[in-house]
This record gives structure tokens, sequence and C-alpha cells, in this order.
């Protein structure tokens, strides 16, 4: 055995929770991203599971034993889909379109950077350890991964009808997005 087999395996240990979050938060934002592609939106399960997630999230920031001013900061990005809920709460109704468009760009923001940050953050409530003494250039390869799937994910919606079929849709038990194509039959 070489000198160098320890190193590389002492290294593959600390890569391998990278790639886990990395993974991890690419799962979280495909689907929304894939939606807001396919149907122009995202669904409410998405944006009330990343409200929960991020409203546990914001109580222990809240009270977590760290400097005050990186948990406000933390705390306050965690709030964004309180915010969503709120701002749907009060406008949720109206019919103004500058309410709706405010309505619907908070919604984009909730999941585009709450969900991602939320779960940083929750991978580092579980794991404390993780991101200590990792380089900047880890963290942007992971950023630009899930961000990366999140933008092809959409663009996989905006195109879903080029490889799905609407009972595709159907059989997995969602709607029909507008433009899919129906499967075609042979002709007997």
């Amino acid at each position: 055995m070489s000198d160098t087999a320890p190193a590389v395996s002492a290294r593959r240990r600390r890569d391998l929770p990278v790639g886990v979050v990395m993974v991890g938060m690419a799962v979280a934002v495909w689907w929304p991203a894939f939606t807001l592609g396919a149907w122009g939106e995202i669904f409410f399960d998405q944006l009330l599971a990343l409200w929960a997630a991020s409203a546990a999230a914001f109580v222990y920031v809240l009270v977590e034993h760290r400097p005050a001013g990186g948990r406000l900061v933390r705390a306050f990005l965690l709030l964004l889909p309180t915010l969503w809920i709120v701002l749907m709460f009060a406008f949720g109704d109206a019919t103004a379109d500058v309410f709706v468009f405010l309505v619907q760009v908070s919604a984009l923001l909730a999941v585009l950077i709450g969900m991602p940050f939320t779960i940083w953050v929750l991978v580092r409530i579980i794991w404390p350890a993780f991101g200590e003494g990792m380089p900047r250039r880890t963290r942007w390869l992971i950023a630009l991964v899930v961000v990366g799937v999140a933008l092809a994910s959409f663009v996989l919606g905006l195109n879903q009808s080029r490889f799905l079929t609407c009972e595709d849709f159907a059989i997995s038990g969602n709607s029909e997005p507008p433009g899919c194509t129906h499967a075609t039959t042979p002709a007997g």
C-alpha cells in the first residue's frame, strides 16, 4: 500500500458529505423548477413543505448559541416562505395586477432562495461541522450544481411535450400541463 492511499481515503471521506448535500439539494429543487416550467406555477404543497422546514429552522436559528448578527440574517432569509404565506393571506383574492405579480414574485423567491438556503441551514443544524473549513470553490460548486439542476428542470418542464405524454402525467397522479401531447396509438 502506498503512502498516498491513506490521504486519498481521507479526502474521499471528507468529500462524501459534500456530494450528499449537493445531491439532496438538487433533489429538493428539481420538482418545483419542473412544475414552474410545465404548469407555469409552483404547487402549494411544495411551498408549504418549504414553509414547514423553514419555520422550524427559523425557531432553531433564533435560539442557537451563536453571535446574534449572523443568526438574524439567517433568520430573516428563513422567513421568506412565511412572508409568502402572509402575502397570500393579505392579497390572495386581490385582482390588481400589481398585487398578483408581487405574490407570484414572492412565491418564486421563497422557493429559489428559501429552499436551497433552508436545506443548507438544516444541514448545518443536523451536522454543525459541515462546511467548516470548506473552500469557497466547494461552496460555489454546490450552488452551481443546484442552480444548474433547477434551470435544467425548468427547461425540461417547458419542453415536457417532447419527451412526456399527457398520460404520463395522468398515471402519476398529476394534472395534465398545458401543451402536453397525448400518446398516439398504433393504427390497427
